[in-house]
């Protein structure tokens, strides 16, 4: 497919590569119009369905991750067109869908919708000219792509009220104090830690990494008794697998895994 609002490459040079897309709309700051946010979901697809790739890394430019949705855009709708089409509903939330990991590397403004996509990135790596920020409410509206449910489980209650009720803007260093961000990085070197991070996951069983990501998103869905039962079963579901028993020998052995992927 040939983009017109992301860049698509691949990084690495072992048996598992990275995936990576740029949001790419530079004159917009990267706002998440339809076409973006369509083809965006088409190489989310496209990645997970490559054996050959172990990760995904998302991105922006360097003045913006994605600084919102597309107002111009917005303004076209009233409340049944905006119902009746689906209004953000139908391609915002395919990276939901993934299985493989999502590491969001952000630099400069990540506001509204470009907020509510970063959050539901798996790992969250900020450049420190990072600043993230839900200003719907200066435009006269609310969030519509998660904004008012990710944002109080990743930061509190009090925090999230501040943000979305004033609509400032949190910094990558308080963003990081709040839990928002794993880590905060020098700008220029905010791409490569994330590709590295990458290609340490890449380095892992490819099922193990797949169920570890499917389980700890899933402990914001399900009380913690619960959560805990469904791990179990799974962990002791791995023991059937080729890669649990040579991970272990390769620990004892003192050398590296040879992961089949597979039993």
């Amino acid at each position: 497919m040939n983009y017109e609002n992301i860049l698509v490459e691949t990084r690495g040079d072992g048996a598992r590569k990275t995936g990576v897309i740029r949001l790419n709309r530079p004159k917009a700051l990267n706002a998440l119009s339809d076409p973006l946010m369509d083809e965006l979901g088409h190489a989310l697809k496209a990645f997970d369905a490559d054996p050959g790739i172990g990760c995904i890394v998302l991105t922006g430019s360097e003045k913006a991750f994605a600084a919102g949705a597309d107002i111009p855009t917005l303004l076209q709708h009233d409340f049944l067109s905006a119902f009746n089409s689906q209004l953000i509903s139908k391609n915002w939330e395919h990276i939901l869908d993934v299985r493989k990991p999502v590491i969001g590397a952000v630099h400069g403004f990540c506001l509204g919708g470009g907020c509510e996509l970063a959050m539901m990135c798996d790992i969250l790596y900020a450049a420190d000219n990072a600043k993230f920020g839900q200003p719907e409410i200066k435009l006269g509206v609310i969030p519509g792509g998660g904004g008012t449910q990710r944002l109080p489980r990743w930061v509190g209650k009090s925090k999230a009220m501040d943000m979305l009720l004033t609509g400032r803007f949190m910094d990558a260093a308080e963003a990081e104090r709040a839990g928002l961000v794993a880590r905060v990085i020098p700008a220029e070197q905010l791409l490569e830690e994330a590709f590295k991070a990458a290609e340490t996951i890449n380095g892992y069983s490819a099922p193990v990494v797949a169920l570890m990501k499917q389980l700890t998103n899933q402990a914001f869905e399900v009380p913690l008794t619960e959560g805990v039962k469904i791990e179990r079963g799974m962990f002791h579901a791995v023991f059937g697998t080729h890669d649990q028993r040579e991970g272990m020998n390769a620990f004892l052995e003192k050398r590296p895994a040879n992961w089949k992927h597979g039993n």
